[in-house]
């Protein structure tokens, strides 16, 4: 019988990324099956998958947490077109088995599947559940999650630590050495949309020029920033490279001395498995302030630096930079460390996984 499968999820790179991963696996072992990748339409999610071999499709869907009122009354008054969206696509492609991977969108598509008698499953990448996650959780038959601890959020005897799936470009360069340059090089992440404040403190730390070493910036803005970010650079004189999103993301990870970052779960996996040390600075209005609780499993086995951003300066920042670029054997037993947190093997274990759920 012809294996079918839907993956959804969306929003961010953090959902997206371990979809495909898992998607693109699915594929490389079953080369017949049809994979079906339901998202939003939003643009991000358009782009991160227009490269992708398998079938895709969207729902219309708003997000319920964090709005006002009005907000929240609106994306309320969605959710019924939004599941009998997900019912049509669910009963047209007749998959055996649905996973979730986080976004808004995961709900109506994974509901509708169970409603339907589907194998279902989720993926939780992050160390506190999201909304849409911890409900779904009651419902599913499978849990996969990324970080010991976050099982005490479903019912016992569900989840399952798999790790968080890595794109399959970045597991082909994790044990590649960095090539020889002059420059250390500071990567700058704040996740696949930008991050305005670590922009900003990033450019007030490197306007001054006053560097301890040789250092180049290889930077992801965001829409948003690229421009001025780029300009403010080229004003200072440094050697910097910026990009709102950059998409030859393995070769920027293996370049890098040093990353600063958010701590996003699914950059942290990134992170693990390139054994790249970094310097976290946590989004402080992610839901339940998750991406502290991310970072903090990391900082606890020497992995990497955090800083909460209203604790932060441009002056400060580049102190810790210039500090830990300095100093060689420190940034190499944070990487060690870092190397410690990689599960490589996670996209395989949740393809494992499901198709022993399939057979159960």
């Amino acid at each position: 019988m012809l294996m079918r499968m839907i993956v959804t999820g969306g929003g961010t790179g953090g959902h997206l990324f371990p979809g495909i991963a898992v998607a693109e696996e699915m594929l490389r072992r079953f080369p017949q099956a049809r994979i079906l990748f339901v998202s939003t339409d939003r643009a991000i999610d358009n782009k991160m998958l227009a490269a992708c071999s398998f079938e895709k499709k969207a729902i219309a869907c708003l997000p319920l947490k964090g709005k006002s009122v009005w907000g929240t009354l609106k994306s309320a008054a969605q959710l019924p077109i939004s599941l009998w969206q997900a019912l049509r696509i669910v009963q047209d492609f007749k998959p055996q088995l649905v996973l979730g991977v986080g976004g808004y969108v995961t709900g109506p598509v994974v509901l509708a599947a169970r409603l339907m008698g589907v194998k279902t499953c989720i993926h939780e990448q992050n160390s506190i559940p999201g909304m849409a996650n911890r409900m779904l959780g009651k419902i599913v038959d499978q849990i996969y999650i990324s970080i010991p601890g976050s099982e005490k959020f479903f019912p016992q005897g569900k989840a399952v630590l798999t790790g968080n799936p890595v794109r399959a470009e970045l597991l082909q360069v994790a044990d590649q050495e960095k090539g020889h340059a002059e420059n250390k090089t500071v990567l700058v992440l704040g996740g696949s949309q930008g991050a305005h404040r670590v922009n900003a403190l990033m450019v007030e730390a490197f306007s001054a020029n006053q560097f301890a070493c040789p250092v180049q910036v290889r930077h992801q803005t965001g829409n948003s920033d690229e421009a001025w970010v780029r300009k403010a650079y080229a004003a200072a004189g440094v050697t910097a490279q910026v990009s709102s999103f950059i998409t030859e993301m393995a070769a920027a990870y293996r370049d890098a001395d040093l990353v600063v970052s958010r701590a996003g779960a699914t950059t942290l996996a990134e992170l693990a498995v390139l054994g790249k040390p970094a310097i976290l600075v946590p989004f402080p209005y992610a839901a339940d302030d998750h991406q502290t609780t991310n970072a903090a499993f990391l900082v606890r086995g020497g992995a990497a630096l955090m800083f909460r951003e209203q604790d932060l300066d441009g002056a400060k920042l580049l102190g810790v930079i210039m500090e830990l670029l300095s100093d060689a054997p420190r940034l190499q037993g944070m990487a060690a460390s870092m190397k410690e947190y990689a599960r490589p093997e996670a996209t395989a274990v949740i393809v494992e996984k499901s198709m022993e759920l399939l057979a159960a």
